[in-house]
């Protein structure tokens, strides 16, 4: 089996994670932070908003079942494009909305994706799109954490399930049995 990698940022990792690890075709997604130049940010560092490094997911997939260009399309419906280093109540640089190719073909879908999903929104989608850099995995309390805290964290109850109810009611079709 052909596996690719995709790495998103799109506010907070625990939201972004715990859409895409639903999806058919999606291998592993692991959170992590990247974009910024120091090695080794902490989320306390990263949190700050002093280290330039973004909240954001490592995704691994076989393109043989779900395209780049889908998992762009359900990143671009999934979280607000447009609210520069925003999503909800997380404000800051490191919950930018952003993507981060890992080729060239990458850097034109993600132009492409951009395009084509601006029609569905009414404000100019802010998505930055970045150069690859070094990637950081979150610390392991962080993996998975809407599956092992989701029922007790104010902030999961709070803003990941209802998006995660309404990404199910959308994708329905794409989600993992």
């Amino acid at each position: 089996m052909q596996k690719d990698i995709a790495i998103i940022a799109g506010g907070c990792f625990w939201c972004t994670e715990a859409v895409f690890v639903e999806l058919r075709g999606i291998e592993a997604v692991e959170s992590g932070y990247i974009g910024g130049p120091g090695a080794n940010p902490s989320y306390e560092q990263v949190c700050s908003g002093r280290t330039g490094h973004a909240e954001a997911v490592r995704i691994e997939f076989n393109p043989d079942v779900i395209s780049y260009a889908e998992i762009l399309d359900i990143f671009f419906h999934t979280h607000d494009p447009t609210t520069l280093n925003r999503q909800g109540g997380d404000t800051g640089t490191q919950y930018r909305s952003a993507l981060f190719p890992q080729n060239a073909i990458q850097a034109g879908e993600a132009e492409a994706a951009i395009s084509r999903n601006q029609a569905n929104w009414d404000r100019p989608i802010v998505t930055s799109i970045e150069a690859n850099a070094p990637w950081y995995p979150a610390e392991a309390y962080h993996q998975r954490y809407f599956e092992t805290n989701g029922a007790k964290n104010g902030y999961c109850v709070a803003v990941v399930g209802p998006k995660l109810t309404k990404f199910r009611k959308t994708y329905a079709d794409r989600l993992k049995r």
